[in-house]
C-alpha cells in the first residue's frame, strides 16, 4: 500500500461527502419548488400574483440546475489539477525556463489564476446572458461584460502581485513560523483594501452619485444622525446598467464609510420603505456585525495559515493530493484549491450565524423607527423584484441561506412589532 493512500482516501471521502450532500439538498429544493409552484404559499395569497410566484420558482430552478451542472464541472477541474497531475505538469513546464524561485512562483500562481479565470468564464457568461437574460434581469452588454473582466484582471494583477510576492518571500525567508508572518501581512493588506474599496476600487466598475437633495435625503440624513452613523455621503449606484436587482449597503470604515443605494431601489420603493431598508443596514453597524464578521474573517484566516504552515512540512500531504514537487508556490495553490472541500461541513454554521445577524438588524428597524410594516412591505417588493422564492426547503435554506426565508422574516417583524 502506498504511504500517501490514507491522505488520498480522506480527500476522496471529503469530496464524496460534499457532492452527495449538495446533490441531496439540491434535489430537495428542486422538488419543493416544483410542488409549490402552482400555489402561492400562506400568508402571501393576497400580496403576490401567481405569475410572479411562478417566475420566482422557475428562476430559482434555473439557477439550481445550472449550479448542479457547474458543480460537476468544478469537480472534474479540481481532480484534474490535483489527482490527475495538472498542478505538477504546469510546474514542470515552467521550471524548464529556469527562473528564480520568486519569479517562478509568481508565474506559476499567475498562470494557474489565469487558467482558472478562463475556466470560470462559461459559468459567468451562462448566468449573465442566459439565465439573467431569460428572466429579464440582465442589462449588461457583451462589451460591458468584457470590460468588467479586463478591469478585474488588471486589478488582480495590481493588487495580487505584491501580495503573492510578499507571501512567497515570507515562506522562503522567515523560517518555521512563516505562516504567522504571512497571516499578519495578509490581514493588514485586507484591512487596507477594505478601507480603500469605496474610494478607489468600486468606482472602477460603477458610477456613484450623491443622492439628490430633497425629502428622501433629509429623511435618511436624520436617520443617520439618530443612529450616530457618520458617513461621507449618501450615494446612488448605477446598478441598473448591469442588472435590475435592487439593494442597499454601507461600506468602508473610519472616514471612508459610505451609504450606497442601488438606483433600482429608488425606483421600486417609496420613501418610508427606503428608510426602513437603510435602517436595516444601519442595524448591522449598530449591532457591531461588521466588526464581528471582520473578527470571524481574521480568525478563519489565522486557522487557514496555521493549518497550511503545519501541513506544508508533511510530504504525504502533497503526495496524497497528486503533487510530487514541493515548493512555496505549490503550497499556496494546493492548499487554497482543496480548502473549501474540507471546510464544506462548516457551511451551515456560517449560514446560521449570518441569519442571526439579519434577524437582529430587522429588529433594530422596529426598535429604532417603529416601522416594521414598512420594512415588511419593502422586503416583499424586493423579493418580488428579485424573483426570490417565497418558500424554500427547510434543509436547503438552513444549509445555504445567509438571509432568513421571507416568511420567517415577516413573522419575526410582526411578532416584534406586536410586542412593543
Amino acid at each position: 500500500m502506498r504511504e500517501e493512500f490514507p491522505v488520498t482516501a480522506c480527500f476522496f471521502l471529503a469530496l464524496v461527502l460534499k457532492y452527495r450532500i449538495e446533490a441531496y439538498l439540491f434535489n430537495r429544493q428542486s422538488e419543493h419548488l416544483k410542488i409549490g409552484r402552482g400555489q402561492i404559499p400562506f400568508p402571501f395569497e393576497n400580496k403576490i400574483e401567481l405569475s410572479s410566484h411562478q417566475k420566482a420558482c422557475d428562476y430559482a430552478l434555473a439557477n439550481l440546475n445550472a449550479r448542479r451542472t457547474f458543480n460537476i464541472i468544478s469537480l472534474v477541474i479540481l481532480l484534474t489539477w490535483t489527482m490527475a497531475g495538472g498542478l505538477e505538469k504546469l510546474d514542470y513546464f515552467l521550471r524548464n525556463f529556469q527562473f528564480s524561485p520568486l519569479v517562478m512562483g509568481l508565474l506559476f500562481i499567475g498562470s494557474f489564476s489565469l487558467i482558472s479565470s478562463l475556466l470560470q468564464l462559461p459559468q459567468d457568461i451562462y448566468h449573465t446572458f442566459v439565465i439573467e437574460e431569460k428572466y429579464g434581469f440582465n442589462r449588461s452588454t457583451p462589451s460591458l461584460f468584457i470590460k468588467d473582466q479586463l478591469k478585474s484582471l488588471l486589478l488582480s494583477i495590481i493588487i495580487g502581485l505584491p501580495i503573492i510576492s510578499g507571501l512567497l518571500l515570507f515562506m522562503e525567508k522567515s523560517g518555521e513560523f512563516w505562516w504567522a508572518w504571512a497571516f499578519i501581512f495578509t490581514t493588514i493588506i485586507q484591512l487596507l483594501i477594505f478601507w480603500l474599496y469605496p474610494v478607489f476600487i468600486a468606482p472602477l466598475f460603477n458610477k456613484f452619485s450623491p443622492l439628490d437633495e430633497g425629502e428622501l435625503k433629509e429623511k435618511l440624513k436624520a436617520l443617520l444622525a439618530r443612529t450616530n452613523f457618520k458617513a461621507k455621503n449618501l450615494f446612488v449606484m448605477d446598478a441598473s446598467k448591469r442588472s435590475s436587482h435592487g439593494n442597499a449597503y454601507f461600506t468602508g470604515f473610519g472616514k471612508n464609510k459610505q451609504v450606497v443605494l442601488f438606483d433600482n431601489l429608488l425606483l421600486n420603493l417609496n420613501h418610508e420603505e427606503i428608510e426602513a431598508v437603510l435602517a436595516h443596514e444601519l442595524g448591522h453597524s449598530t449591532k457591531k456585525h461588521t466588526q464581528k464578521n471582520l473578527l470571524l474573517f481574521i480568525a478563519g484566516s489565522f486557522i487557514f495559515f496555521l493549518l497550511m504552515g503545519f501541513l506544508s512540512r508533511w510530504d504525504l500531504f502533497y503526495k496524497g493530493h497528486g503533487v510530487l514537487t514541493i515548493s512555496s508556490h505549490m503550497t499556496l495553490i494546493l492548499f487554497s484549491l482543496i480548502f473549501s472541500t474540507y471546510s464544506f461541513p462548516l457551511t451551515p454554521l456560517f449560514s446560521k450565524f449570518s441569519r442571526k445577524m439579519e434577524f437582529e438588524a430587522d429588529r433594530f428597524v422596529v426598535e429604532t423607527l417603529g416601522k416594521g410594516d414598512h420594512l415588511a412591505s419593502a422586503l416583499l417588493k424586493m423579493y418580488k423584484d428579485n424573483s426570490s422564492p417565497l418558500s424554500s426547503d427547510p434543509s436547503y435554506s438552513a444549509f445555504y441561506y445567509s438571509h432568513p426565508p421571507i416568511k420567517e422574516r415577516l413573522e419575526a417583524l410582526e411578532n416584534k412589532s406586536t410586542s412593543l
